[in-house]
């Protein structure tokens, strides 16, 4: 819902900013209080995430917001709640005030990719920045490149973290069947993605990340499907085929929340606000068999991104069956290799290597 404020008809990220001004004013948010993040404001304010980042940017140069580590963007304690009556605070260096120099003396890898992680979590991967890492822990924008180059090699620390959150132990290990293997694979991948959205949009299929603790995934789910007599480049499809069913439902995950925080619309407000438009294409005629369907659905389609991947992971492994264990007696044999790859396109260890999806 947009705030009505004092900034007229200005840029919307004057209006957002006035609009926390007086929050903060009417002590509706008290110093040390959460303010919203950059995917509240720009749902609640109808605005794109930059906007959103752009008005919390201009708090935090006035003064009136600070971010901290582990917490996120708070009312700073000190600052005036009088519009445009704080100056904007000097640049933080490790000489600046003794709690600046103890962020500095405290600033790792880790903690540097923890809450670049925690930025990506709460308001997408676009607001990754090395600058908006270092005010979240307070610290100058220069020292964190001390501990990582650039914001790429940032984004690939973050990826290995969030692949390493989980693993493989005894309760996977006395799992029996390539088939309950595979499932306990797809589903950790799936755990994984659904905590980090962020994390399906990182890479792809024909350029994948190679980070360490996804190659622990892919090493999971080779090994479920190995010694089933495929051979290598087979079995390799398979995986790779299981990993992009993975990947590419779970790449709507940051997909939606993006649309919802750009929009300010939820999924099904924004259906409801297309409902015209669907049903110019159901009556036209044009498409007879999507009219039917559509048309047999009590309250609408409920598009369930959990239940889609287990309903699409489920048929993959059912249509896998015969080729991995061999057809049931009585039935033709199967092709044990799929469709091959152009010459030169193989994966091939003896020079630049291209390990598939789950070995990224």
């Amino acid at each position: 819902m947009t705030e009505t404020t004092g900034a007229g008809d200005g840029p919307p990220y004057l209006r957002i900013v006035a609009g926390i001004r007086r929050r903060i004013a009417d002590g509706e948010l008290a110093p040390g209080d959460r303010v919203p993040s950059t995917r509240r404001i720009a749902a609640e304010w109808g605005v794109a995430l930059a906007t959103a980042t752009k008005a919390l940017t201009t708090l935090r140069m006035e003064g009136l917001v600070e971010a901290r580590p582990r917490i996120g963007t708070v009312v700073a304690g000190a600052a005036s709640t009088a519009p445009g009556s704080a100056p904007a605070p000097a640049p933080v260096s490790a000489s600046a005030s003794p709690s600046a120099a103890g962020a500095e003396h405290e600033l790792s890898l880790d903690r540097i990719v923890r809450t670049a992680v925690g930025i990506a979590d709460a308001e997408g991967l676009p607001a990754v920045s090395m600058r908006a890492v270092a005010s979240r822990l307070g610290v100058a924008t220069m020292s964190t490149y001390r501990y990582v180059p650039s914001k790429d090699d940032l984004v690939l620390h973050m990826a290995d973290a969030a692949f390493g959150e989980a693993s493989y132990g005894a309760e996977e290990e006395a799992l029996e069947g390539w088939r309950a293997r595979v499932e306990s694979g797809a589903r950790t991948l799936w755990g994984l993605y659904r905590k980090h959205p962020w994390l399906a949009q990182v890479g792809s299929l024909t350029r994948p990340l190679l980070v360490p603790n996804l190659l622990v995934h892919g090493e999971w789910m080779l090994g479920a499907l190995d010694g089933h007599g495929l051979d290598p480049t087979t079995l390799f499809d398979i995986h790779v085929l299981l990993y992009s069913h993975v990947q590419g439902v779970a790449v709507h995950l940051e997909m939606e929340a993006h649309a919802e925080a750009a929009t300010g619309q939820s999924e099904d407000q924004w259906m409801d606000s297309r409902a015209s438009t669907l049903r110019e294409l159901v009556e036209s005629g044009r498409f007879p068999t999507f009219a039917k369907v559509v048309g047999s659905f009590e309250g609408g389609y409920d598009l369930r991104l959990d239940a889609l991947f287990e309903f699409g992971l489920k048929a993959l492994l059912d249509g896998l069956t015969p080729l991995v264990e061999g057809p049931a007696p009585g039935t033709p044999e199967p092709a044990r290799r799929l469709t091959r790859r152009p010459a030169g396109r193989l994966l091939d260890v003896s020079r630049t290597s291209r390990p598939g999806p789950g070995c990224r």
